[in-house]
């Protein structure tokens, strides 16, 4: 087939489906044409024989071909040889030319390191010459004490010394560099003496001005070991503070602090008198009035502890605020004198503490003003970063006890004005953004800190700043306690009469409702300011204010829970069996309704600086009223399918009343919160529920147990008796459908009572006596 789709042929000898039989046939379609079979026979062979001579020339063909294919091979073969034979002989060539190339340049190297070994050789010659001269030429200026000259020279000799290091295993060599270590030493030595040749025990300034002997001696002592400078310096800066020392010895009453600015006095004109006496003496790198001042500061803080430790029953609290203060703003002068940064003079790690101590309390204070409303008192600014802050007035740390005391004294003051003035105060009403409603003794209270943190940071940074945080601590609570808490709206005498009568008789004035709302703002300010300090003191601070705020709410809420108990009083006493047609909601509706308006609106215009605590009443309200409001349903009974009817029109009237609590009365609608509607719409469905069951047939009784069970998803028993009893069934009926309700209940979980989907709710009447109970045990 292959051969046939390439060499398409006509013949029928090469068709697929050749037949024989039909090819003769067609070769003899009659007995006539067999006369021709001779002519077809011959046609035949004459075939087969030209096919069989092409076949011989096809074999022979490809005999011929292998040959020519082996004959092609050997030839490629023999290429080859001559090929490889041509590359070794150029390899060859190339190493005999490298080998030529290599014996040309043999010489050209050895010259070149020849020159180089020369050259070397003669660079060290010059150097070990001047090293030589030098050396030599630095004994003679030494001992002539031509300074300027030794200087220059002393460093280049130096540097020409380094070269030498690796030579120092030479006798001569190593010879040289102790000539030049004896001369340095003895050049330090030598420039110590004439320091104080030239200068007198005082430090008295030269007859011909700034001597240039010792200007240039300077330039020598930098090139010197570093511990020459050291001795130098330390020497001149005792020197500088001897007749401190003199003036204000322990024992001189010029020493105690109340004469502390003679110190600070003493080092100024010291100051002066340098700049006249040693102006372009020392290298303004040396820093040398910085390190008198640094000296002197060390010197005062030592002398300053011993004397406050020897009479410290003389120190009151004014003396010690008095010389703080002076020592602070004496650092101060001494930080602006000699500004400077970490980098360019680092400081000690206490310094660095102190600092980031400082910057911290800065940081403090300033976050504490910016969310204050009383922002009149500023800070100052933050002083450049030095190591002269504190340098001093930490030695004053131990004695800041005296300090802390007297701001208890003052707080405690503070305390008992606060008392006689909130009792003679007028509640105020709200304007603006409501923020006027908070007390002004707060602020003042606040304002008070504030101050005492400032002027604590410039004394301290450490365990004095934690004691006075536990002093503020303490009046807060006290704060808290005798001026918000004690002054909270409470009807009756107190005692235990107070404590056994009924909660539903206290009922508060517009005024006191007014009260407890400043109060609760009064608490809440205090609240956030103390925990916006609080979070830098620690992880959590506990304030008594949470406890205001909450009694505060509760206050509120019982309030109005109170003023619709004769409302919802007077709901369980209408006789709803006898209700004949539906009509507008009730009039404990409207009662409800008409406190909720006169009360809430207040409570919110004095909250309107506190929302979120509004928003708590009115979550706190609803969680207790509707409880109150379905055990009140349960009380209305027997009731008449009618009634049922109207109960439930009046509790779709009350839940839309509660939807709108938060904006009762205001002319701005916003919407509730979404906690405060779940709520709502939660307790307010199970009353539609419970009315719904009460509304539905109880015969058969199958279906009235399902449809209870499925619309209140209640397994309480005592609460489908409630249900069954406002029916006003019999109780032979009530048995029934009890027991009927007990079967269908779901099967108890293995190891505890059955669960309930909804929580039971309590009777108003065990609930005060619980809450009884817990006055007792509180009381008593």
């Amino acid at each position: 087939m292959i051969i046939l789709q390439v060499f398409k042929s006509e013949d029928p000898l090469d068709s697929k489906d050749f037949n024989p039989v039909d090819y003769i046939n067609s070769i003899f379609p009659t007995e006539q044409s067999l006369a021709n079979i001779d002519d077809v026979v011959n046609k035949m062979r004459l075939k087969i024989r030209s096919l069989d001579e092409e076949i011989r020339i096809v074999v022979r063909g490809q005999t011929n071909i292998g040959h020519e294919g082996r004959q092609a091979l050997e030839e490629a073969q023999q290429a080859i040889q001559q090929l490889f034979a041509k590359i070794i002989d150029i390899k060859e060539k190339a190493d005999k030319s490298e080998q030529m190339v290599k014996e040309i340049t043999r010489d050209i190297k050895q010259l070149d390191h020849a020159k180089r070994h020369l050259t070397t050789s003669i660079t060290t010659l010059n150097h070990l010459h001047m090293l030589v001269g030098g050396v030599d030429t630095l004994t003679t200026l030494a001992k002539k004490r031509q300074y300027g000259e030794v200087a220059n020279l002393l460093q280049g000799v130096v540097n020409v010394l380094e070269h030498f290091k690796k030579y120092f295993s030479i006798s001569q060599i190593r010879q040289l560099a102790d000539r030049v270590n004896k001369i340095q030493g003895e050049l330090g030595t030598q420039i110590l003496q004439d320091f104080e040749e030239s200068l007198s025990v005082k430090g008295v300034k030269p007859p011909s001005g700034p001597n240039s002997l010792l200007a240039e001696a300077c330039q020598v002592v930098k090139v010197l070991d570093p511990q020459v400078k050291n001795q130098l310096l330390t020497w001149f800066v005792q020197l500088q503070l001897a007749e401190y020392h003199q003036l204000f010895n322990e024992t001189f009453e010029v020493a105690w602090l109340d004469k502390i600015d003679r110190r600070f006095a003493w080092l100024k004109r010291a100051l002066v008198k340098f700049e006249e006496d040693f102006a372009g003496t020392f290298p303004p790198e040396w820093r040398v009035e910085e390190n008198v001042s640094e000296e002197f500061c060390k010197t005062t803080k030592k002398e300053l502890s011993k004397i406050m430790s020897a009479r410290a029953p003389e120190i009151e609290v004014k003396l010690l605020l008095f010389a703080i203060q002076r020592t602070t703003t004496f650092e101060n002068l001494l930080v602006q004198r000699f500004a400077y940064t970490l980098e360019e003079f680092p400081c000690s790690s206490d310094c660095i503490q102190d600092v980031i101590a400082s910057s911290f309390l800065q940081t403090l204070i300033r976050h504490f003003l910016s969310n204050s409303n009383f922002t009149f008192f500023q800070l100052p600014a933050n002083p450049k970063s030095s190591k002269f802050l504190g340098m001093i007035s930490r030695c004053f740390e131990p004695h800041l006890h005296i300090y802390i005391d007297s701001q208890d004294r003052n707080l405690s003051e503070l305390m008992d004005r606060f008392v006689q003035d909130f009792k003679s105060q007028t509640v105020p009403q709200p304007e603006g953004d409501g923020s006027n409603v908070v007390f002004p003794s707060a602020g003042e209270l606040f304002v008070f800190y504030k101050k005492c943190m400032v002027q604590c940071s410039q004394l301290s940074t450490g365990p004095p700043l934690l004691s006075l945080t536990a002093t503020f601590q303490k009046y807060l609570k006290e704060f808290a306690n005798r001026v918000l808490s004690n002054h909270l709206p409470v009807k009756g005498s107190g005692g235990l009469a107070s404590i056994l009568k009924d909660a539903s008789d206290v009922k508060f004035s517009a005024e006191e409702k007014s009260l407890t709302c400043c109060i609760l703002c009064t608490a809440d300010y205090c609240l956030e300011t103390t925990q916006q300090v609080a979070q830098y003191y620690t992880t959590g601070t506990p304030t008594p204010h949470n406890r205001v705020v909450s009694n505060c709410i509760q206050l509120l809420v019982q309030d109005l829970e109170n003023a619709c108990d004769a409302p919802l009083t007077a709901m369980v006493k209408v006789h709803w069996q006898s209700v004949e047609a539906v009509g507008d909601e009730s009039a404990y509706v409207t009662a409800i309704s008409n406190h909720l308006k006169d009360t809430v609106p207040l409570l919110r215009d004095f909250l309107c600086s506190a929302r979120k605590y509004f928003t708590q009443f009115c979550v706190k309200f609803a969680n207790s009223f509707i409880p109150r409001y379905i055990n009140n349903l349960y009380r209305c009974k027997p009731i008449s399918t009618v009634g049922a009817e109207q109960l439930l029109l009046d509790t779709h009237s009350l839940k839309t009343i509660l939807l709108d609590l938060p904006s009762i009365g205001s002319k701005v609608q916003r919407k509730p919160p979404a906690s405060f509607t779940k709520v709502v719409a939660k307790g307010m469905s199970k009353a539609e529920m419970i009315l719904k069951v009460v509304m539905s047939p109880h015969d058969p009784a199958v279906g009235f147990v399902d449809n209870y069970i499925k619309l209140l998803a209640d397994t309480d028993t005592s609460n489908f008796q409630k249900l069954l009893d406002m029916k006003g069934l019999k109780r032979s009926e009530q048995h029934t459908m009890l027991e009927l309700f007990r079967s269908r209940l779901p099967s108890p979980p293995s190891g505890g009572e059955i669960s309930t989907s909804l929580q039971t709710v309590p009777d108003p009447e065990s609930s005060r006596i619980k809450k009884l109970e817990r006055l007792i045990k509180k009381q008593f």
